[in-house]
Formats: C-alpha cells, sequence, structure tokens
C-alpha cells in the first residue's frame, strides 16, 4: 500500500489544473507570458502604469452634442405652427375705418393656426401662417389690408406657442409638454422647468429623441461638459432616467458581490476596499484586473494606430493590470476611477492552488495511512 501512495500523488498532481476555482490566474490572462502590455485576438492587456492612468483620466469621449446640430437652433421657435393662438391688433389712420370702434381706432382679433396652418382676418382673408415668423405674418397682414382699411398698422403677439413645445418625461417632478421662448430652450432649462430629477445628477440619465437621431448623456455631465447643454427644437423629446451605477468584484477578494456607486466617484483603491480587500493566503497582488470597454480613440492614445486599427469596433474590451507589490500601485489605483458596469478581478496566488489540492487530498491521505497502518499490523 506504501507504493501505491506515491502513485496517486502523481496522478492527483497532473490533474491540479482542473481544480476548482474562483476564475483565471494571473498566469492565464497573460498566457503570453509577456512582461507588461499584452495584444490578444479578443482584448488587449495593459499595465496600469502612471503613462496610462494619466492618459485614461485626461481622455474625454466624443461629447453628446455631436448627435445634433452644434449651431443653436433658437430661430425655430419664433416660427409659427399650427395650432399655435395668435392676438392680430389693427390700428387705422382715421375713426371711419373698418376696424375702428367707439372706444377707439383699433382692434384685437385673436386667432387660432388650423388643421391647413391659415388664419383668418375679416377683409383680409385667409392668411398662411404656419412656417412663418412672427414679423413675417404681420408683414403679410398688412399688406392684405391695404386699399381696404385706412393706413393699416398691425401687430401679432404670440399667446400660446403649442407648436414649438418639446416633452419631457422620466423621473422628473412635473414631467409633460413646456413650450419654448423666443430666445430657445437648451435641455437642461427643459428638464428644470419640469422640477429637475428626483434622483441624484450621476444617477440621472437624459435621452433627447430627435426624429430618428438619439443620444443620451448623464445629468451631471451636461454641468460638467457645457457643450453637451444642447439647444433643443421644436418636436424633441426628452426622457429622464435613473440609472444607478454598479460595478463587480471576483476572484480572490473578501466579498464576491455587486456593489453600487456610493458617491459620484470611486476609485479602484475605493472599490477594492468595499469588497474587503484581498483574501488572506489566496490572492496574487501581482494579479489586480480590472475589465471593461474602453473607445477605440483612447485605445490610439494608449497604444498607437497599428493596435487600434486592429479591432473594427469603436468600443474595444481592454483589461487593466495592477501590481500591488510595487509601492507606486497604490497611488496608482488611488487615483485611477472606476466607470459603471467595471469588473474587477483579484487573482489567485498560484500556491494557493497547491493549498486547494492539500485539502483535497488529505483526507485521502489519511486514509491510506490507517490502511496502511493495519495492513502492517
Amino acid at each position: 500500500m506504501r507504493f501505491l501512495i506515491p502513485v496517486f500523488l502523481a496522478f492527483s498532481l497532473a490533474g491540479c489544473g482542473s481544480l476548482p476555482g474562483q476564475g483565471p490566474t494571473a498566469i492565464t490572462i497573460t498566457s503570453d507570458d509577456i512582461e507588461g502590455d499584452a495584444l490578444r485576438s479578443d482584448y488587449v492587456l495593459l499595465a496600469l502604469d502612471r503613462s496610462t492612468v494619466d492618459t485614461v483620466h485626461n481622455y474625454r469621449p466624443k461629447p453628446f452634442s455631436r448627435h445634433f446640430a452644434s449651431v443653436p437652433d433658437r430661430g425655430r421657435s419664433t416660427r409659427l405652427g399650427i395650432g399655435d393662438r395668435l392676438v392680430v391688433t389693427i390700428w387705422e389712420a382715421a375713426s371711419e375705418g373698418l376696424f375702428s370702434t367707439a372706444d377707439g381706432k383699433q382692434v384685437s382679433v385673436p386667432v387660432v393656426v388650423d388643421e391647413s396652418g391659415y388664419i383668418f382676418i375679416p377683409y383680409a382673408g385667409r392668411i398662411q401662417a404656419n412656417g412663418l415668423s412672427v414679423e413675417g405674418l404681420r408683414v403679410s397682414i398688412q399688406e392684405r389690408l391695404k386699399g381696404k382699411a385706412i393706413e393699416p398698422q398691425v401687430l401679432v403677439m404670440v399667446e400660446g406657442n403649442e407648436s414649438s413645445g418639446v416633452v419631457v418625461v422620466g423621473d422628473v417632478t412635473k414631467p409633460g409638454q413646456y413650450t419654448m421662448s423666443v430666445r430657445g430652450m437648451r435641455l437642461l432649462e427643459a428638464v428644470a422647468r419640469a422640477g429637475g430629477s428626483r434622483q441624484a445628477t450621476y444617477e440621472t440619465v437624459v435621452t433627447v429623441k430627435r426624429g430618428n437621431k438619439s443620444g443620451e448623456a448623464r445629468l451631471v455631465d451636461l454641468i460638467e461638459y457645457p457643450e453637451n447643454n444642447i439647444w433643443l427644437t421644436p418636436g424633441d423629446n426628452v426622457l429622464v432616467t435613473h440609472k444607478p451605477r454598479t460595478f463587480s468584484a471576483f476572484g480572490a477578494v473578501q466579498s464576491t458581490q455587486l456593489v453600487p456607486f456610493k458617491t459620484e466617484s470611486v476609485t479602484l483603491a475605493e472599490g477594492l476596499a468595499q469588497v474587503g480587500g484581498l483574501k488572506d493566503f489566496f490572492a496574487d497582488a501581482a494579479g489586480i484586473f480590472l475589465f471593461r470597454f474602453e473607445d477605440r480613440e483612447l485605445l490610439r492614445r494608449l497604444k498607437g494606430d497599428e493596435v487600434a486599427n486592429k479591432f473594427d469596433r469603436s468600443r474595444v474590451p481592454v483589461v487593466y493590470k495592477l501590481n500591488l507589490r510595487e509601492a507606486e500601485a497604490f497611488f496608482l489605483a488611488r487615483t485611477f476611477e472606476m466607470r459603471d458596469k467595471d469588473i474587477i478581478y483579484v487573482a489567485n496566488h498560484p500556491t494557493a492552488e497547491f493549498g486547494k489540492f492539500l485539502q483535497i487530498i488529505g483526507p485521502l491521505l489519511s486514509s491510506a495511512n490507517t490502511v496502511n497502518a493495519l495492513t502492517t499490523n
């Protein structure tokens, strides 16, 4: 029996690669056995050093406003449309005129732009208003009254600009339709007029739908980056949604879990602390990995055109590796900010696998020794 024990150990050691584990080891992730960065067919591995941290921190993705016209289209807010309520006031030079009354030489006529885009003015007939500016309609009415009224003067006032409204719905206090003023309306103003978001700004996403175009940004980014606070146009739909950010932690950490962002920003060091840090006797301090999708433009800045051009998609899977055996790594982890849906993975130390093996075969060795003792006796 004593000769069977070494044979059993040999076969068991050969099966160590199939021992249960919480994920790949650091050696598996860097299977090319290259120190530093490595390019794989399905992802890019980057060492998290000072240069990488600075590049990621200073990178700004394309602004939310790229989905829409960059030039303020405030002129459209003064264009009249179907359903607008107007008040047309007409003056005449003499009291004997068509519109003169006992009280004065003027009259105010309330009108509504009908379904055909026209209004009706006595003695002027049907006049097209849809698509005209207030001044354009004023001139048109005045021209139609010449020769009928005595030196007519016309004033057009917008009482209800229903056609230039935007709709704001979702997680706001007062959802509804809001009309635009003559100067126009920015996105933040529309959200403010709807009572603002019910949730924290960094947990709120604003989506704008304009025709077949749409784009979204976190509410806090509209304030931090003013170019995202776009000018709205009539007919825009604004959806305010509560979308809390989270990150996941796996591997040799004290607590494997899905962790919500409790503050506006969370660093990698804070993320590790929120899951209890590294697990003693199991974690490989040199194998801290963070998985995320990055813009290909950021990858271009990190690794150049040659690497970026190997991927034909706008979002590239990137794995950042941090070595906590180096003192500087703690400062890097303190400044490297987490993002929504990031994954932290702490690899097991190679000796941890051997420890698991000993735990598995320990009872078997005890049984074998017992049998051997009985056989000997």
